[in-house]
């Protein structure tokens, strides 16, 4: 026994490690007027300036100059009849695709937002980066289906994703920001 569950052990390992070492990958292509507007936030990586959020929501928007309108919102978990915004920018960084992004709050500073998976009908979509430091899951409506979140956790997974770290919103418990 312990000689077989040494050999799964170094069968299982490597594979986990290799996942986890491949590159990301981004969508093979992305149509932003499908992808504009609002998006209810499913599951997220922690992240120090979601931390008193629930309900968290975006919306993304064309600017006259050519870039996104991005406007976060949340309900404030320690006033709930609060909510907090957070408005920025995105640009696109590979037009080829249009699926690799970066996104700014904070004057100069930008971060990759690239959506790494996405559902033909453009119900969900899947934001992360290429270091893995960064998940978002994403949904046309507050609640995702069982069949669709399944999916999703699994592909995470085979891509590298730890899943576990993954902290789910609730847009049952608060008042959605409006």
């Amino acid at each position: 026994m312990v000689k077989f569950l040494l050999v799964v052990s170094l069968l299982v390992i490597p594979c986990i490690v290799r996942a986890a070492d491949s590159p990301v990958a981004a969508v093979d292509h992305l149509d932003l007027d499908r992808y504009l507007g609002r998006w209810y936030e499913i599951a997220r990586y922690p992240m120090w300036f979601q931390r008193k959020c629930a309900a968290s929501m975006a919306e993304y928007s064309l600017r006259d100059d050519g870039l996104i309108s991005v406007v976060n919102s949340c309900t404030r978990v320690d006033a709930p009849d609060k909510v907090k915004r957070a408005t920025g920018r995105a640009r696109i960084v590979d037009e080829t695709t249009n699926a690799k992004l970066e996104v700014s709050f904070f004057g100069p500073f930008w971060a990759d937002y690239w959506v790494i998976d996405l559902d033909p009908d453009y119900r969900w979509a899947v934001v992360g980066e290429g270091r893995r430091k960064y998940l978002w899951i994403l949904s046309r409506t507050p609640e995702l289906p069982q069949v669709d979140l399944d999916g999703i956790l699994g592909r995470l997974r085979a891509a590298g994703y730890d899943t576990d770290r993954l902290v789910w919103d609730d847009h049952a418990g608060a008042p959605l920001p409006g």
